[in-house]
């Protein structure tokens, strides 16, 4: 059996809040997202709103985890949309690929949108050799140039692909540092979040900052923990909350131990209240040290925190210096203890940092603009791929 899940999708109807201006189509266009994983984190998050807010006149989406399906898959089912895994761990690398090749032809695919570099290789090939017409890759981070044999299959997948999308402008400078010769196709189209499912509550009033990831080493939360044995000394009654989990989480403990900052310190693991947590806080606080568009950071501009982040990948591109919250360099566990105190210091700035935060996600972060984005973006392809000039 090649499909984990049925091809009939569930019963559901596909949410659409913003309506946007565009070509007439005869019929629907067939669009297949493939990651990774639809386990837990923040591409999936995106791809689960991608099958909600999709405008269900123009588009069929469908999705493929090249391995490992969790929650978010059965989220996308829940909004209409089928899920597919296509068990990487259990038929290789080349079983993957000729299982796409046949699944993209047998659902008559349109467009093939691939999100990350392992994906956008596997994913784009199959495409070409299944005949789909238009392939689109998303890159979320700057991932596309860690390590050569990662560089090298995003170049090549790139000579056979359509558009490429930096989820940020960092994202989509990697792109073109990587790949020069792509320059003429390479976009950027920001993530966002929901952002009516955060109400602006602003800050409480007392030196406790809360962080939400995942604890895996790219997030360098040792790098935190250092800088809260740093600012404790200044500010005694200090707070940091941890929400997530993840394989660093026992290490981390260890060294909350090791740095006797247990009264100051609680690990939340995964909670489902995000929203009330970061509204229990006075303002979040991130040590990673990439990120694409960190959708933590909007979530917590979205409830009217400030923000105290490191200047790494999209971060800058959330955080205003100064209006909105702090940028420091990564790695340097004095620089961010430093911002860290002058937050606690200045409590009330907090409610017009957060202020001025929510209203900036909600001009430019909203999923909703994110999602049509995209569209545009397949309807502008899907066009030209149709022009008697093509």
């Amino acid at each position: 059996m090649t499909s984990t899940v049925s091809e009939h999708p569930p019963q559901g109807v596909a949410e659409r809040i913003i309506k946007v201006e565009a070509p007439t189509l005869q019929r629907r266009l067939r669009v297949a997202h493939v990651s990774m994983t639809l386990q837990t984190g923040g591409l999936e998050r995106l791809l689960v709103d991608m099958a909600r807010y999709h405008d269900a006149n123009r588009f069929e989406p469908e999705f493929y985890a090249l391995d490992t399906m969790g929650p978010p898959a059965d989220d996308i089912r829940q909004y209409g949309c089928p899920a597919h895994s296509a068990r990487l761990n259990l038929i290789g690398k080349r079983g993957v690929m000729r299982l796409l090749e046949r699944l993209f032809k047998r659902h008559q695919i349109d467009i093939v949108h691939t999100h990350n570099t392992y994906a956008h290789y596997f994913g784009t090939f199959a495409a070409r050799r299944a005949g789909v017409p238009i392939v689109v890759n998303s890159q979320h981070g700057r991932g596309c140039g860690i390590g050569w044999k990662l560089a090298v299959r995003f170049v090549v997948a790139n000579r056979f692909a359509d558009r490429v999308v930096g989820v940020s402008d960092d994202s989509a400078l990697a792109c073109r540092q990587i790949d020069p010769l792509s320059t003429g196709k390479i976009t950027r189209q920001w993530n966002g979040i929901d952002v009516e499912r955060f109400e602006l509550r602003g800050p409480k009033q007392e030196p406790t900052a809360i962080t939400v990831s995942r604890l895996s080493p790219e997030k360098d939360l040792a790098t935190l923990l250092q800088a809260v044995a740093t600012v404790v000394r200044d500010v005694p009654d200090f707070q940091l909350r941890i929400v997530g989990d993840g394989p660093e989480r026992a290490g981390l403990e260890s060294l909350t131990d090791q740095l006797q900052l247990r009264q100051h310190v609680t690990f939340l693991g995964e909670r489902s209240d995000v929203p009330d947590q970061l509204a229990n806080a006075g303002f979040y606080v991130a040590s990673s040290l990439t990120e694409g568009i960190s959708l933590t950071l909007l979530e917590a501009h979205a409830v009217g925190l400030p923000i105290v982040a490191t200047s790494v990948g999209g971060n800058p591109e959330i955080v205003v210096e100064n209006e909105t919250g702090r940028l420091v360099p990564p790695r340097e566990p004095e620089t961010l203890a430093r911002a860290i105190i002058q937050m606690c210091r200045q409590p009330e700035r907090w409610s017009e940092m957060g202020r001025r935060g929510r209203q900036r996600v909600e001009d430019n972060f909203d999923v909703r603009k994110t999602v049509a984005g995209y569209e545009s973006i397949y309807e502008d392809l899907w066009a030209r791929r149709r022009s008697p000039k093509n």
